[in-house]
């Protein structure tokens, strides 16, 4: 029995060595797609979001890089249409415990930039527009799958986080600032993909 639980922490402890100084690359992708054909006023709406990650993993446990996230969304109502883009950037720091050859469980502390931009259009015209900058901080557990030699799928269902963002002035010679602290555990499902190399 000694020598099973021998031979065991042994192939955990080379499993984890395995991954070290390898770099990782991973994202999310999402699109969708809404309608709502009312007689009044109908509309569409058309999002479209990738947030690519890149890092070293200097050990057995940790790995830091940087992260990315593009965010699009185009909405129409009748004449008008709405234009948002967004995009945050920053670092990022993983730990990672191996539960076996398969399953590891991971937590990302991310922190970086954020801008925002809205523009309102009216028969093809630009009507308004406003935007904003600030920072985001944010920490994610989540599940990995080894599906083979380092590629896998990432599950994740919400996390902590707080972001802030100051307006410019917008039309009417108002500027503003928000803030926001979330927890979403449960509220959102991620999937993604992951390779280290």
């Amino acid at each position: 029995m000694k020598k099973m639980l021998l031979i065991l922490a042994l192939a955990m402890v080379s499993f984890a060595n395995a991954q070290k100084g390898t770099i990782l690359v991973g994202g999310n992708f999402s699109y969708n797609s809404e309608k709502n054909e009312r007689e009044i006023s109908p509309t569409k709406t058309d999002a479209l979001a990738f947030s690519p990650k890149v890092g070293y993993q200097f050990h057995e446990n940790w790995t830091v890089g940087a992260e990315l996230s593009l965010t699009y969304s185009k909405s129409s109502i009748e004449d008008g249409e709405g234009k948002y883009t967004a995009y945050k950037a920053g670092a990022f720091v993983r730990y990672t415990v191996p539960l076996n050859e398969t399953f590891s469980v991971f937590a990302d502390l991310g922190i970086g930039y954020q801008n925002q931009k809205n523009k309102y259009y009216d028969n093809g015209s630009l009507t308004s527009t406003n935007g904003g900058n600030g920072i985001y901080t944010g920490i994610t557990p989540a599940l990995f799958i080894n599906m083979k030699k380092g590629f896998g799928l990432n599950f994740s269902i919400g996390g902590l986080g707080y972001e802030t963002l100051s307006y410019d002035l917008d039309d009417e010679g108002y500027d503003s600032d928000y803030s926001k602290f979330l927890v979403n555990f449960g509220k959102t499902v991620n999937i993604g993909i992951s390779k280290n190399f």
